[in-house]
């Protein structure tokens, strides 16, 4: 199962549930912003044990140019989402916000498909109004 996507996938959709929940429940009394720099000193404490454990290190000189600037621009959108996240999750409920959180997959088809090229179905496009309307309906008081 490991080599499947769709094992990562489930396992992720978990993981970001959980985050929206300890992350509710975390922020209580703390600071958006210090909460969210809690959350990636944790983040990268983690994920240096990983590539310790599984000797994945690699050299910078080996990245490509384009690699570096997408990587950068990746991280900077993350930290933008996080920043974003934390402060709706202070200021709404984590079952309001997740829900909006997640039209980020209605965000991905659409510049999946106007720059990267990819082609989606009609019963995909059906799916994807189907997120973007159930995430409004899950968001709606």
């Amino acid at each position: 199962m490991a080599g499947n996507w769709i094992f990562w996938a489930v396992l992720s959709a978990v993981f970001a549930a959980l985050t929206a929940i300890f992350g509710k429940v975390g922020v209580t009394g703390v600071g958006a912003d210090f909460a969210t720099f809690i959350r990636t000193v944790v983040i990268i404490a983690a994920l240096t044990l990983i590539l310790t454990a599984r000797r994945e290190w690699q050299g910078l000189d080996g990245i490509s140019g384009r690699s570096w600037l997408f990587l950068v621009l990746s991280g900077l959108a993350t930290g933008a989402s996080w920043i974003c996240y934390y402060r709706a999750l202070k200021l709404g409920d984590a079952a309001r916000v997740a829900p909006i959180d997640k039209l980020s997959v209605v965000l991905v088809a659409i510049f999946g498909v106007a720059f990267l090229g990819e082609r989606l179905s009609a019963v995909n496009w059906g799916g994807v109004a189907l997120i973007a309307a159930g995430a409004v309906m899950v968001a709606w008081r």
